[in-house]
């Protein structure tokens, strides 16, 4: 299989504008995306995918791969999907890589194209077991439910369970990386948004409303993203610990 890693990457987030340029202990956050990416040996290309000039300017000076895309992109997939019609050559399986977590980790990556060695297979994900009450009711922790599968029921911001409650259920957190068959991609990328999509700004409500199958990987590694500048500091602190 011939498999391509995209990070989509935008330059006008709204509580960060100017991020993936942003400095994160001595290289900027997309370079050590870009880094992260190309150390999984499954991934035959690694590109990013930004609308924005000063990115691209920036990635070509590490030498990395880099596609100019369309401003009006309501979603990182959305973006995916453009730079797969772009491209000459054919990829059996996309990667969406969040490009806001500068040290993910490529066993992460690895582990979920090999869900791909079953053939059923459509969209693929991942989640972790959340531990504590905390993080289960942090509206910013998108949780994923699935059935004994491991095929996604459906996600939610809010916590409905109580502490006491919560120590009786497994829960999971949603890690946000996609990888797509080819065919599949470039079928949900038409399909309109739908009002929980909106509502949630989850756009892979929009898959599962409209019967694609996405199914979940269980880790143990999280995940962990730079949303705001303060996030920067923490994050660094945590990798220079666990490095």
């Amino acid at each position: 299989m011939r498999i391509l890693g995209i990070i989509p990457s935008r330059y006008n987030s709204s509580r960060f504008p100017g991020k993936p340029l942003a400095n994160i202990l001595g290289k900027s956050m997309i370079q050590r995306v870009y880094d992260q990416s190309q150390k999984c040996n499954l991934l035959n290309k690694v590109v990013v995918a930004t609308d924005d000039e000063r990115i691209s300017f920036h990635v070509k000076s590490f030498g990395g791969n880099v596609m100019m895309t369309s401003k009006n992109h309501k979603s990182g997939t959305d973006r995916c999907g453009e730079v797969i019609r772009k491209l000459e050559e054919y990829y059996d399986i996309v990667v969406n890589i969040q490009g806001d977590e500068p040290f993910i980790n490529p066993n992460q990556i690895t582990q979920l194209l090999k869900m791909f060695e079953n053939t059923n297979i459509q969209i693929a994900s991942l989640a972790r077991k959340i531990d504590n009450y905390e993080t289960y009711s942090n509206i910013n922790i998108v949780k994923v439910f699935f059935d004994e599968k491991n095929i996604v029921k459906g996600f939610e911001r809010e916590s409905k369970l109580n502490e006491e409650d919560f120590e009786n259920y497994n829960t999971y957190k949603h890690i946000g990386i996609y990888a797509f068959r080819t065919n599949i991609l470039n079928e949900i990328i038409d399909l309109n948004p739908t009002e929980n999509e909106k509502k949630l700004n989850l756009e892979q409500l929009r898959w599962i409303e409209n019967k694609y199958s996405i199914h979940i990987g269980i880790t143990e590694i999280d995940s962990l993203s730079v949303d705001k500048i303060e996030d920067i500091e923490k994050i660094s602190e945590f990798h220079l610990k666990n490095d």
